[in-house]
């Protein structure tokens, strides 16, 4: 019979091995934006400590390209976008979770599969879509494909399910109508889950590339990872910027996810739990 102590030394040492996996590469990048021209970054043996660190390789990326600009509408398709998300997938998930109608579940089967479409398959008629309909080169280009997402329908129809039906049955009986009950009975108790599903929506949209860079053309509505990758081009030789690049573009998810963790968790751990 293996000591209680071994068991928790073994079960320590494999947390610190999934800490340093999964923090490493972001140390590993901190450490590069931080290292000055004058040390070699491909170094061996590798040091993670700069040994003179520097900030200027963060100003030399604002000076040398529109990060500022970049930031603007990267922030402003997230939060439209998400807050589209979180409106529109509690709207859709209501009356599947709620409502009793022919072809409920047809309907519940084909949002579960189409969840497991990739988006590299649906991108030519999406992008077919969106040039027909002249938003090529704006936000609401940008904006529209993640205005309503499977996932999110999923995600809040089971957390609409976890709702006495008995609360509903008693705001119908005061009059509120069908609408009335959504905004103010069932979402003010799923705020976990809006959370988790804010968060989730916010990562995609963040760092989505693919979709950006095939609908824009105008440097003037590129978002942050495409202005990484253009740091990329233009820096080829110098990954010190493009590491500081990528820093910036991956610091807004971290204060996100730092103020949102705890209606995260909770949220997850009900969505899972819930049929």
């Amino acid at each position: 019979m293996k000591h209680p102590a071994f068991a928790v030394l073994n079960r320590y040492l494999g947390l610190l091995l999934m800490a340093v996996v999964t923090i490493g590469p972001f140390l590993w990048l901190l450490s590069t934006a931080l290292k000055s021209g004058d040390e070699n970054i491909f170094q061996y043996p590798p040091s993670l400590l700069p040994e003179d660190p520097t900030l200027d390789n963060f100003w030399r990326v604002i000076e040398s390209q529109p990060f500022m600009l970049y930031l603007k509408n990267s922030v402003l398709v997230a939060i439209l976008s998400v807050t589209a998300n979180l409106i529109f997938a509690s709207l859709a998930a209501y009356p599947l979770a709620r409502m009793e109608f022919k072809g409920k579940n047809l309907i519940f089967i084909v949002l579960l599969s189409s969840m497991m479409i990739p988006f590299q398959l649906l991108m030519i008629p999406v992008y077919s879509i969106a040039i027909s309909l002249g938003l090529q080169n704006s936000y609401l280009g940008l904006i529209l494909p993640h205005a309503c997402s499977a996932f999110g329908v999923f995600l809040m129809r089971q957390a609409f399910l976890g709702i006495p039906r008995a609360l509903e049955e008693a705001a119908m009986v005061e009059g509120l109508n069908r609408l009335q009950i959504w905004w103010h009975i069932l979402l003010p108790l799923v705020k976990p889950s809006l959370a988790t599903l804010a968060v989730f929506s916010f990562i995609a949209v963040w760092g989505d590339f693919l979709w950006p860079l095939i609908i824009l053309d105008d440097p003037g509505y590129y978002t942050l990872p495409l202005g990484v990758n253009r740091l990329a081009n233009t820096f080829s030789m110098d990954w010190r910027l493009v590491a500081a690049g990528a820093i910036f573009s991956i610091v807004p998810i971290l204060i996100v996810f730092i103020f949102s963790q705890k209606y995260f968790i909770e949220g997850a751990m009900k969505g899972s739990v819930k049929g």
